[in-house]
């Protein structure tokens, strides 16, 4: 496993505060925005809030903390949120569910997406709004390299845009890379966890079952010649949020990381190895949860809390 990290630690620092100001600046676009609307009557167009109230999470400025694990599953939020302090229920709108607390003293939320890259940009938008910068996906997925077990742990370095939403932000050329910072601080939690875990690319796609039965779709052709150059590319891993999750991030200038766990390998089932199914979720939220703790002490640290 190999991560670019042999610049000069001042180098880093630099590039940290640049990446922060992007970030602030991003945010008060926002509000400038928001004022520009007001002054020259464009707010009768349509409103996508209403009292401050985001359109589809029902959240509003201060409801959400900096720091927010984003899990696919609703039902997934009440257990994430069982390991902050003070967990309290916010908001429960369509698929976006809102818990909020604190972790080593700073608030925290987990907010599901729903399925898939068009929900999960929603939320991070209106998140965003909200006052939020600082993003990790929580979710399972299906290994596709041949190590990859079921019950193993994969942390994200970037992801194959094989799917729609990422291309109404940024042409395809652009690359779904995850933050560094994100993905260093989850590649230090699954290293603790004790679990076997990758590091890696992921590839995102738009169907499920166009990955799973490729030879019954009428593009049979496309999607299984795709997939073998995925596993010769060394893809760790298959599922469908992160490469929208970290073009928009990077859109939107703020940190976004992933971190699954393996369910199954259709590729070691194909091969007759020992492939059983996981479903068991819990070392993947604790693998976030303890990322989001080593994010707030080094942001601390650098005077960025």
């Amino acid at each position: 496993m190999r991560l670019i990290a042999h610049f000069p630690i001042r180098i880093c620092d630099v590039s940290s505060q640049i990446l922060l100001s992007q970030r602030r600046n991003r945010i008060r676009d926002f509000s400038a925005r928001a004022s520009a609307q007001k002054r020259f009557g464009m707010e009768e167009n349509m409103k996508y809030s209403e009292n401050g109230v985001q359109y589809h999470l029902g959240l509003k400025a201060g409801d959400a903390g900096r720091y927010v694990i984003l899990p696919g599953d609703p039902k997934r939020c009440e257990k994430i949120a069982a390991y902050f302090d003070d967990p309290e229920l916010i908001a429960d709108s369509r698929e976006f569910v809102t818990w909020t607390g604190t972790l080593e003293g700073e608030r925290v939320s987990v907010t599901s997406t729903g399925i898939g890259g068009p929900s999960a940009s929603i939320a991070m938008e209106e998140l965003v709004r909200c006052g939020a910068d600082t993003f990790v996906r929580v979710g399972t997925c299906g290994g596709m390299d041949i190590d990859v077990k079921s019950g193993d742990l994969v942390v994200a370095t970037g992801a194959v845009r094989n799917e729609g939403t990422s291309r109404e932000y940024a042409p395809i050329e652009f690359p779904a890379v995850a933050d560094f910072e994100v993905v260093s601080a989850l590649s230090e939690a699954a290293e603790k966890s004790g679990c076997g875990w990758h590091r890696g690319i992921v590839q995102c796609k738009d169907s499920f079952y166009g990955q799973h039965e490729p030879e019954l779709m009428p593009v049979s052709y496309e999607l299984e010649q795709k997939w073998q150059a995925w596993l010769r590319l060394g893809c760790k891993a298959s599922e469908m949020e992160s490469a929208a999750l970290f073009v928009v991030a990077d859109y939107l200038r703020v940190r976004c990381g992933s971190v699954f766990l393996v369910v199954a390998n259709q590729e070691r089932e194909k091969a007759g190895l020992f492939n059983p199914v996981e479903h068991d979720t819990d070392a993947a939220v604790r693998c976030g949860v303890e990322a989001l703790r080593i994010l707030i002490r080094r942001d601390r640290e650098k005077g960025k809390g």
